[in-house]
């Protein structure tokens, strides 16, 4: 089901690719944005979780630099079914954690070192059961390329917008380009429009890597504790993150920026964490396996 949905996912962005082209350039626009999708499509699926960890500068976590997290992550993955992924390390100081990866062969799970500082245990194994889910449940491909597509729209619709300012698109002409306020809104449209994909791909499958996580460890507190630490910490120390990427995190890495406005709230990625605890504490003392 999750590979259907890429598919859909891939041809959606494309299209709307396409539409900001035909917006740019008319005919010759849209042929030039039909091959610069098919380009990002096939980048997307084979390299989307290298560039959102070289986004973030992840470095790579050998065994000996961490034996006890490495130990961690063995007796989880084997828990829950999937192969040991690549483990990276996120050189800031705000507390998060996601996964990425092709399919559960090559997946990745990278950490901040601001979560490793503040978690215990039982909380670390609990953000890391929550990424596994994620792996487990193969949504790691479709959210990493909502990721890498999105982000290249935002970069086509920021030069576009600088070339209408500039009068570079102005007026009409045989091919019917509109003109520059008329294309503004287009590109207004195609940035909402990947928002919303990447919200609707998302917030249901927060509920469901949560529930699969508490299940992987047996204790459902952990997960809920690391929870309201990271949301509370993430406030405080507010992470640089790109928009386009902010479904991939397990809290919203974006929650402490004043500057979100209505845009922001509108279109968050995840559910709110009142709502993520509660359903873990209602799992405690039940018998939990997968």
């Amino acid at each position: 089901m999750n590979t259907f949905k890429t598919f859909i996912l891939m041809l959606v962005l494309t299209g709307i690719v396409v539409f900001i082209g035909n917006a740019i350039g008319g005919q010759s626009g849209m042929i030039y944005a039909f091959f610069i999708a098919a380009a990002m499509n096939f980048l997307s699926y084979w390299f989307s979780d290298k560039i959102v960890l070289a986004m973030y500068g992840a470095k790579p976590i050998t065994e000996q630099e961490a034996p006890q997290l490495y130990q961690l992550v063995e007796n989880l993955a084997r828990r829950a079914g999937v192969p040991m992924p690549k483990l990276y390390l996120i050189p800031v100081d705000t507390p998060n954690a996601f996964a990425t990866g092709r399919n559960p062969d090559h997946a990745a799970v990278a950490v901040t070192q601001g979560l490793m500082r503040l978690l215990g245990t039982d909380e670390v194994e609990g953000v890391i059961a929550h990424e596994l889910s994620h792996v487990r449940n193969r949504d790691i491909l479709i959210g990493t390329i909502a990721a890498t597509m999105a982000g290249a729209i935002m970069i086509i619709a920021r030069m576009a917008m600088w070339g209408a300012v500039l009068g570079g698109y102005g007026g009409r002409d045989s091919e019917n380009r509109g003109g520059g306020l008329a294309m503004l809104l287009v590109l207004l449209f195609g940035w909402l429009a990947a928002l919303a994909i990447q919200m609707a791909i998302s917030r249901s499958r927060e509920y469901l890597a949560d529930e699969t996580g508490a299940r992987i460890t047996g204790r459902p507190a952990g997960l809920a504790n690391a929870l309201m630490k990271l949301d509370q910490s993430s406030k405080m120390i507010p992470m640089q993150a790109q928009p386009e990427t902010a479904h991939m995190f397990i809290v919203n890495p974006l929650s402490g920026r004043d500057t979100l406005g209505l845009i922001g709230r509108l279109f968050s990625t995840h559910p709110p964490i009142a709502e993520r605890v509660a359903r873990l504490r209602a799992m405690e003392g039940r018998s939990l396996s997968l």
